[in-house]
């Protein structure tokens, strides 16, 4: 079987819960912190936990948030590529999640930001991979042109999936087109459809407008809904997602990407592995923190429980 191959960036996450998001120049005390690795790392350790072989191609640092990232890399067990930068710490996240469980990020890149062309050249990808991408990366001058021209060398048996972030509307389309262009999968939310096809009054209008300039399909996540999903040729289709009760959103579009890349690796067909990724969203949601991904066991048992669907 395949693998999961991200090339996506592994940061510090400092959580803050908050009531409210202080208004400008305002100012809030804390319920409850956290300081842990995140950002890709969740999308790897959710596939992990679903059962499937994870490979990290992306780039980290030397120094305090260095030390955080490189230890949660050991302790997840996935195969590290990159030998790491020694001149320069890793980067961190700023996360305040509210009353509602809606998260606000604040970002300060580090040695994430300056993956190269030579850093990628180390990759060697098997038949059947599954190649992550994540609009985070794009974001940053090097690790964006570097990976939009690296995609282009990827075989045709690799899958490639592109997660946009909520950063894709200040994507350069110099980057962005050519790995739209490359990508077999297109997994966004609500919010990041509505980005990418302003035109659409719709999710399903925009989710279908993705799909248009994708390689293969697209799909909106669409909160406790479920997620739709697009395919060329067909109109879009809502799976349904799951009734829980969300304490914390924070790492479920992480969950969904994870799970969703370990079903499609396994073989699973496209609205059974949507499916699989939301009953994960949905269980990731209960409980507080990013790093929340369920087992391929509590997913299974999510599955087959009878459900209330929106």
């Amino acid at each position: 079987m395949g693998r999961l191959v991200s090339v996506g960036n592994v940061i510090v996450d400092i959580v803050l819960r908050v009531d409210a998001v202080p208004e400008p120049g305002g100012d809030v005390i804390a319920s409850a912190s956290s300081i842990t690795a995140g950002g890709g790392l969740n999308t790897m350790v959710a596939a992990a936990r679903d059962g499937l072989s994870v490979v990290f191609a992306g780039q980290y640092g030397t120094g305090p948030f260095g030390d955080v990232v490189r230890a949660a890399l050991e302790e997840s067990g996935v195969d590290v590529v990159q030998p790491g930068l020694e001149d320069v710490d890793s980067g961190y996240c700023v996360a305040l999640v509210d009353a509602s469980t809606e998260r606000t990020f604040v970002t300060s890149v580090g040695a994430e930001g300056r993956l190269t062309r030579a850093d990628l050249d180390r990759v060697e990808l098997r038949s059947e991979d599954t190649v992550f991408v994540s609009g985070y990366g794009l974001a940053h001058t090097t690790n964006g042109p570097a990976i939009a021209d690296w995609l282009s060398t990827v075989p045709d048996d690799v899958r490639v999936v592109l997660d946009p972030s909520p950063l894709v509307d200040t994507l350069s389309h110099t980057v962005l087109d050519p790995v739209m262009t490359r990508a077999d999968v297109v997994s966004a939310n609500a919010r990041e459809a509505r980005l990418m096809a302003p035109t659409k009054a719709e999710l399903s209008g925009a989710v279908a407008a993705i799909a248009g300039r994708a390689r293969g399909v697209a799909l909106a996540r669409d909160g406790a809904a479920g997620c739709w999903v697009a395919e060329p040729g067909h109109s879009p289709v809502l799976v349904p997602g799951f009734t829980v009760d969300a304490v914390d959103s924070n790492g479920a579009g992480d969950a969904h990407g994870g799970v969703l890349i370990a079903a499609l690796t396994r073989g699973d067909p496209l609205t059974a592995a949507v499916r699989r990724a939301n009953a994960a969203a949905a269980l990731a949601v209960t409980q507080h923190g990013p790093a929340t991904a369920p087992t391929s066991t509590q997913i299974d048992a999510l599955l087959a429980a009878p459900i209330t669907v929106h």
